[in-house]
């Protein structure tokens, strides 16, 4: 799938009954006093559980930044807004990957100019050469 300006983000992702209910289940885990909000440490357990990696301090402290000050910590509803938006940039992230993969037909893990000249004909075949060139240019 290719959008159709460039730049342009995906539309905003729905999750499917089954994944918001996960999430539901893993901020009640996390919640292991049951004040209906998970506090910093608790956030960075349930991102383990549900992305498979330690948010930094910088994330966590970004997060934290966001969060109702007159609250003891992120509220369901704040919760699975953020891992909406986190799996949104993952599936963005994994179709650009794939996207790229598609144009590196050498699997070198970086498209030489005429690889991209190949990729630009396909997307976009009535583009000019010089700007595909500057493009290029302007990327390396």
């Amino acid at each position: 799938m290719f959008f159709s300006q460039a730049g342009a983000r995906p539309r905003m992702w729905e999750a499917s009954p089954s994944e918001y209910k996960k999430w539901v289940e893993v901020f009640k885990a996390c919640d292991e006093e049951n004040k209906g909000c998970l506090s910093r440490e608790n956030f960075k357990v349930a991102v383990v559980m549900l992305f498979g990696y330690k948010p930094s301090k910088i994330e966590a402290d970004a997060v934290m930044s966001s969060v109702d000050p007159n609250t003891s910590g992120i509220l369901l509803k704040e919760f699975l807004d953020i891992v909406r938006k986190k799996k949104e940039a993952q599936l963005y992230r994994n179709e650009i990957r794939h996207i790229f993969t598609a144009f590196d037909r050498h699997y070198r893990g970086y498209l030489t100019l005429e690889d991209f000249k190949k990729a630009f004909k396909q997307v976009a075949p009535k583009l000019s050469e010089r700007i595909i060139l500057e493009v290029f240019s302007f990327l390396s």
